[in-house]
C-alpha cells in the first residue's frame, strides 16, 4: 500500500506541475524582446493587411444568401448552395469553364519556358551596353495599357490593317481575326506572351547572375559545348526559382485575365472568349445579381486553391522545392 500511495502522490505532484516551455518557445520569446523594435515597425503593415485583406472577407457570405442592398449581408434570406448549383447546371458552364482552363493551360505551356529562354539568352550577352538596350526593348511591352494592347490588336487585325495588307498579296479576301472565334485564343496568348515573357525574365536573369563563374570556366575547360554548360549549370541553378513560379501560375491558372478578354471580346467571338471572370461581371455587376456573382467567383478561387495545393504537393515530390 505504501507504494501504491507513494506512486499516487508522485503522480499527483507531477501532474500538478506547470509544463516546462520548450527550448524553441523560450529562444522565440527571446528572440521577439530582444528585437521587438523591429516588430512594432512590422506592426502597422499586418494590421493593414488584416483590415483590407481579411476583414472584408466576410463578404463571402454573399455567395450563400439571397443579398439585397437594403438588408444588407446579414439580414438577406439564406439560400445555402442554390447559386452554385444553378452555375453548375446552367447550359453554358462547361462552355465558359472550358475557355477558362484552355486560355490558361495554353498560355502555361506555351508562355511559361519563353521568360526562361530569354533570360538564358540575356546572360550570354557579354557587352553590358548591348544588354541593357536589349532588356529595356523586351521590358518595354509590359507597361503598355491593357487598352492601349486591345486598341492595337484591333488595328493591326482589322480588314484594313496592316496584317491584312500583307496577307493581300496572298488571298484576295481579308480576314476578320477578331470576329472569328477560332483566332481569339491563339491572339489572347501571343499577345500576352509578347507583353509580359520580358518581364517575366527578370526574376530569371537575377538568379542567373548569382551563378559562379567558375563553373562555366571550369566546364569550358573540361570540354563542355555551349549548350552543355547552359543545360547542366544555368538551367539547374533556375530550378528552384522555376518550381516556385510554376507553382504560383497554377494557383492563378483561374484567373485568366478579365481586363484583356472582355475588351477583346465581340459578339462573334464569345464562344470561345466568354470565362468565368467575364462572365461573373455581366451576371453579377451589369445584371446585379451580387449573390450570383460572388458565388461564381468563390467557386472560381476554389478551385485555383485546390490546384495550387496539389501542384505544391507534386513539386515538392519531384524537385523538393516547395511554396510553403
Amino acid at each position: 500500500m505504501s507504494n501504491i500511495d507513494s506512486t499516487v502522490v508522485k503522480s499527483t505532484s507531477i501532474s500538478n506541475e506547470k509544463p516546462i516551455p520548450s527550448k524553441k518557445k523560450k529562444n522565440a520569446l527571446n528572440y521577439i524582446k530582444k528585437n521587438y523594435i523591429l516588430y512594432l515597425f512590422l506592426a502597422p503593415a499586418v494590421i493593414s493587411v488584416f483590415i483590407f485583406n481579411y476583414v472584408p472577407m466576410y463578404g463571402v457570405l454573399i455567395a450563400f444568401k439571397d443579398y439585397s442592398v437594403t438588408k444588407g449581408i446579414w439580414a438577406s434570406e439564406w439560400v445555402g448552395l442554390s447559386h452554385f448549383t444553378s452555375f453548375l447546371t446552367s447550359p453554358n458552364f462547361l462552355q465558359i469553364f472550358m475557355n477558362t482552363i484552355k486560355l490558361s493551360v495554353y498560355g502555361l505551356i506555351i508562355g511559361f519556358p519563353v521568360p526562361v529562354i530569354l533570360a538564358i539568352m540575356l546572360n550570354q550577352v557579354r557587352r553590358a551596353g548591348i544588354k541593357k538596350n536589349i532588356q529595356l526593348i523586351i521590358y518595354a511591352p509590359n507597361f503598355i495599357s491593357t487598352v492601349v494592347i486591345a486598341g492595337m490588336l484591333f488595328i493591326f487585325l482589322s480588314p484594313a490593317g496592316p496584317i491584312n495588307s500583307i496577307l493581300s498579296a496572298f488571298t484576295d479576301n481579308p480576314i476578320s481575326f477578331m470576329s472569328n472565334p477560332d483566332y481569339f485564343r491563339t491572339i489572347f496568348i501571343s499577345s500576352g506572351i509578347w507583353q509580359g515573357a520580358g518581364f517575366s525574365s527578370i526574376v530569371y536573369v537575377a538568379a542567373l547572375s548569382n551563378t559562379d563563374p567558375q563553373l562555366h570556366d571550369a566546364a569550358t575547360i573540361d570540354g563542355a559545348s555551349l549548350l552543355q554548360r547552359i543545360w547542366h549549370i544555368d538551367v539547374q541553378t533556375l530550378k528552384p526559382v522555376m518550381a516556385v513560379l510554376f507553382i504560383l501560375a497554377i494557383g492563378g491558372i483561374m484567373g485568366v485575365g478579365f481586363e484583356k478578354a472582355y475588351l477583346l471580346q465581340t459578339d462573334r467571338n464569345l464562344p470561345t472568349s466568354e470565362i468565368i471572370d467575364t462572365y461573373v461581371y455581366k451576371r453579377g455587376l451589369l445584371a446585379g445579381d451580387w449573390s450570383f456573382g460572388a458565388a461564381v467567383g468563390l467557386f472560381n478561387t476554389i478551385i485555383g486553391l485546390i490546384l495550387l495545393m496539389i501542384t505544391n504537393t507534386v513539386v515538392k515530390k519531384l524537385n523538393g522545392e516547395t511554396l510553403y
